[in-house]
């Protein structure tokens, strides 16, 4: 007995919340710690990213005051990249959806 394969009668409708889903890029987040110096925050910041010395500080200073700061954006491949190299230098990093 051959299986035929039918189409659905419905068609099924996307909703368009999750069509503005898959627009939305992902994020990378610096959390707040209670080690690492604010010195060493910018220091990575600018070597890491190439970000100016005025970024890397506001950065890092979003980072202290309010516990956390998004440091990048882009596709999820490049953000599990850079939360892990961002771990690497002893980072408390996460990655995201941007909300």
């Amino acid at each position: 007995m051959e299986l035929v394969s039918i189409a659905p009668v419905e068609q099924e409708l996307t909703d368009l919340a999750e069509e503005s889903d898959l627009d939305r890029p992902w994020i990378t987040l610096v959390w707040n710690d209670p080690v690492n110096l604010m010195s060493y925050v910018t220091y990575v910041f600018q070597s890491y990213f190439g970000y100016s010395r005025e970024k890397a500080e506001k950065l890092m200073l979003d980072v202290h005051q309010k516990g956390r700061a998004v440091v990048s954006t882009g596709p999820r491949e490049k953000m599990e990249h850079d939360t892990e190299a961002l771990q690497g230098y002893g980072l408390w990093a996460t990655f995201q959806k941007d909300e």
